[in-house]
């Protein structure tokens, strides 16, 4: 949770088990005792009043989140782009990282089809729309850019939103002196927001019982097995990430590779367990220079790291929308998964350091694909065990990122005993 400290955490993470186990235990007992399916009916509707709530809420926080984080996101890059090398392959790095996790999390849950056999019915004011017609390449070409940024905020069309924040932020940094005013005004609406995301975020574990109570109560213990799918899926696919990025790491540096995995262990370990990569952030830098990264290349590329190089959470939105997709029988054409990757390469970058980042970059995803929004209802019953997941891949990314720059850049020393010879480096 934003700014919350770990015991803060630990009491959220309990708060979100204990829900997520009432949320099964009533839904199982409904699914036995009430054998009218009007009655049951009646109840799910009933707990969707609080699900509805939630939803609305991702959906208020959409459009300011990702405008204000966005707008600094890019005026500042512009600053780091600007330092030269570093900044480029640091750059190129995230970008092709991106890409590859975006690829490998698309691949596998076609592979594995985690969603397939759900059969999920959408809600009826989606199922009763007519069938949204595929969009020529001209359509959607224009349809990125917006005729008014206050209709696209308040439609939350997320590619225009993107747009105009692009050009802003890009606009910002042009001017001479970077308009401060406007980038304080910027900065602290971004602040704003992001605390406003964690007051939404509170909400969450309401939503987790009420979401597995309906779903469970209506579907039977037999939708757990989806659920099952879903979370040993998504982790194989994140193993398959990590060996990956190992390897690549292997070519740079060796059998040293096997030092930077223990030393990247406790971080790792500590975003696993708090679900939140940032807290492990002075471990992860601590660890780099200790390693032999320069302190130069490490306080560079870690911090711009945490903004555009999350390749856990970017894995994890391919995987849960066509998971999505998938539960609900929603068919999606090779063009619309491909331009669905683009999307979200772009999308995930604007609000990277928001709680449950995720979660909001899908909820966004989802009406532009035309999916169900209550697709998001059912991905957020088994967030939490996924987002610790993608906390520890994002320090390990990161962490690989940091050591592979250094090594280009030939500003990867010896080990050292502590962090202090590093830091002077």
């Amino acid at each position: 949770m934003g700014g919350a400290g770990p015991p803060m955490r630990s009491r959220f993470t309990l708060f979100v088990i204990a829900a997520m186990v009432l949320g099964v235990l009533a839904g199982f007992v409904l699914n036995r005792t009430v054998t009218d399916p009007a009655r049951i009916k009646q109840i799910a509707e009933l707990l969707s009043i609080v699900t509805d709530i939630f939803l609305r809420l991702i959906r208020m926080i959409i459009a300011p989140l990702v405008f204000s984080t966005l707008v600094v996101g890019v005026a500042h890059m512009e600053d780091t782009a600007a330092i030269g090398r570093v900044g480029l392959k640091a750059l190129g790095w995230f970008v092709c990282a991106s890409l590859v996790s975006l690829t490998i999390g698309l691949i596998m849950v076609h592979l594995l089809q985690p969603g397939v056999g759900l059969h999920l019915t959408a809600p009826a004011a989606v199922a009763g729309q007519t069938a949204p017609q595929p969009l020529t390449l001209k359509d959607f070409i224009t349809h990125v850019f917006p005729t008014s940024i206050v209709k696209a905020m308040a439609d939350n069309e997320i590619l225009q939103i993107v747009v105009f924040s692009v050009f802003v932020g890009t606009a910002i940094s042009a001017i001479e002196g970077r308009a401060p005013a406007v980038m304080a005004f910027a900065e602290q609406v971004a602040q704003i927001m992001l605390k406003v995301t964690g007051y939404v975020m509170l909400f969450a574990p309401f939503a987790i019982f009420a979401a597995l109570a309906s779903t469970v109560a209506t579907q039977g213990a037999g939708v757990l097995v989806g659920y099952a799918r879903f979370v040993g899926g998504f982790y194989l696919s994140l193993v398959l990430l990590w060996s990956l990025m190992i390897a690549v790491c292997f070519l740079a540096v060796g059998k040293r590779v096997w030092r930077l995995a223990a030393l990247m262990r406790d971080p790792a370990v500590l975003a696993f367990s708090t679900a939140s990569s940032e807290a492990a952030y002075p471990r992860t830098l601590e660890g780099l220079q200790t390693f032999g990264v320069s302190r130069r290349i490490a306080s560079f590329v870690l911090p711009l790291g945490y903004s555009f190089n999350l390749v856990g959470s970017m894995m994890y939105c391919t995987f849960a929308t066509l998971f999505i997709a998938q539960a609900y029988r929603v068919p999606m054409s090779l063009a619309q998964q491909v331009t669905m990757l683009l999307v979200l390469m772009v999308t995930s970058k604007g609000i990277a350091g928001v709680p449950r980042a995720a979660l909001v970059v899908v909820a966004a995803t989802l009406p532009t694909f035309h999916l169900p929004e209550a697709g998001l209802l059912l991905i957020l019953a088994v967030d939490h065990l996924l987002d610790m997941g993608r906390s520890s891949t994002n320090v390990v990314g990161n962490s690989v990122a940091a050591t592979m720059i250094a090594a280009w850049e030939r500003e990867l020393g010896t080990e050292t005993t502590d962090a202090a010879p590093a830091r002077a480096a």
